[in-house]
């Protein structure tokens, strides 16, 4: 009888785990400062569904420097190679990267060396226009102005759609993030055929759209057509 009780006793505390296991499985939830908490929170903080970036200064860029109070600075300035401007009496200042609020406040830090509470104006002159690329298999792959708000799909009609070789499954959004790039696979086929555009990401300045080629075209030239065409579809590919 003993026995028997220590055995009903493991019984019910394996159920009690396995219950409350289920219930984190089912609500997705994580207890605050668990593993899968902080990833579930890494995972939100790096997507891909940024909206409305601010412009980042590039090599070869220029805009209009106006201190209000200081008009003897006024200048044209424009970024060099390197990355760097120079300043009427400051000198070089790095400012690649920076948007227009980061360079005021870079540019009032480097002024308020030599002037008391500088107030500056910053306005963009000569930059690079925001722009998509989108390439591999699709009917006219390219580099594209990026004029309004438009997502993947968006950006592949604009591109002329799919063409005949592409795997519409297997979309990959390439993101310039910090010196590299990071990559999202989307199912295009998927989006469309449910029609639920939810997931249809926004494009960025700098975005690429590639669409791959399929497996099925490239063998279909070495398929014989006539006693192959009933058993290989394109869509199984």
């Amino acid at each position: 009888m003993k026995y028997r009780m220590i055995a009903l006793a493991g019984i019910i505390t394996v159920m009690a785990f396995t219950a409350r296991g289920q219930d984190t499985a089912t609500t997705g939830s994580a207890e605050p400062g668990s593993p899968s908490a902080t990833v579930q929170s890494t995972d939100a903080a790096t997507g891909l569904h940024v909206r409305h970036p601010r412009y980042q200064l590039r090599k070869g860029d220029s805009f209009d420097l106006d201190l209000t109070f200081s008009p003897e600075f006024n200048q044209t300035v424009a970024v060099q190679p390197d990355g760097y401007v120079t300043l009427k009496g400051i000198g070089s200042v790095f400012v690649e990267g920076q948007t227009v609020p980061e360079l005021t406040e870079t540019l009032k830090i480097a002024y308020g060396k030599i002037l008391r509470d500088p107030v500056i104006a910053i306005s963009l002159k000569e930059f690079e226009r925001p722009y998509f690329i989108a390439a591999g298999q699709l009917t006219k792959p390219g580099k594209y102005d990026l004029r309004s708000d438009i997502t993947v799909t968006e950006a592949v009609a604009i591109a002329g759609g799919f063409n005949d070789k592409a795997k519409h499954s297997q979309v990959v959004l390439f993101r310039p993030v910090d010196g590299g790039y990071e990559a999202k696979l989307l199912n295009i086929k998927k989006l469309l055929a449910t029609r639920n555009l939810n997931e249809d990401v926004h494009l960025q300045p700098g975005d690429m759209v590639y669409v791959p080629q399929s497996a099925y075209s490239r063998i279909r030239p070495f398929l014989p057509t006539s006693s192959m065409g009933a058993f290989a579809s394109p869509t199984a590919f």
